[in-house]
């Protein structure tokens, strides 16, 4: 069992919601008005997880890893953060298990945060779309902040504002920054089995728990 912690911090993409289907959907728009070849949806599902500008970059080069022709990309961008304006919570859904895991967190009276990369103007708007935004006490995202995870820095800030110490801090993430950036702040960090980590198994990365639905953070903490 881990123990109680007085904070949990949630990433969003992959840990919350499923908003692949959002994201793909504009990686082939983007591309579509680039006259490009779409990429598809497995695709996307393989590339997301560090914010919008790199996601970009792999829908143009159809790769995880490089960097597209410079004038290619300024193009790309901003069709990309218009369209997903538009598009930010019609094809995302919430994971099973979340709406209950965050009414338990509720209940015991823990502080609960959303830390993420992506930008407020799109974050924002899906947590409220979703239905979830009201439980989050504090919500940092990756424009609010000088350096994004898996830098340390937007959850420290977090525990500062909240009040808490890393030391009885919590991350629920998906990925490999989530891990990263939770052990560089000194947090505990438990991670979802279905999240959005490059085809590799978050195993890999020894959180200290991994978990198939967030509702089994009930069972795995010392409430």
């Amino acid at each position: 069992m881990l123990p109680r912690p007085e904070m949990v911090l949630i990433d969003v993409d992959g840990t919350l919601v499923d908003s692949v289907p959002d994201l793909a959907y504009c990686v082939d728009e983007m591309l579509k008005q680039l006259g490009m070849p779409v990429r598809g949806e497995a695709s996307v599902r393989h590339w997301v997880g560090n914010g919008v500008e790199r996601l970009v970059k792999r829908g143009l080069i159809n790769e995880l890893n490089g960097e597209p022709d410079a004038a290619l990309y300024d193009k790309a961008l901003p069709i990309f953060r218009a369209l997903y304006a538009e598009n930010t919570s019609k094809r995302s859904r919430l994971y099973d298990g979340v709406l209950e895991a965050l009414a338990f967190l509720k209940s015991t009276g823990v502080k609960i945060g959303c830390v993420t990369n992506k930008a407020s103007e799109f974050t924002l708007p899906i947590l409220k779309d979703l239905g979830i935004s009201d439980y989050f006490e504090t919500v940092l995202c990756g424009d609010m902040v000088e350096r994004k995870k898996p830098d340390p820095m937007p959850l420290l800030m977090s525990a500062e504002k909240l009040g808490v110490s890393p030391q009885a801090s919590m991350m629920l993430g998906d990925s490999m920054s989530d891990v990263k950036a939770a052990r560089a702040a000194g947090f505990a960090i438990v991670c979802m089995s279905y999240g959005y980590n490059h085809g590799e198994d978050i195993r890999d990365y020894h959180p200290d728990a991994v978990v198939d639905s967030m509702a089994e953070i009930r069972d795995i903490i010392d409430w």
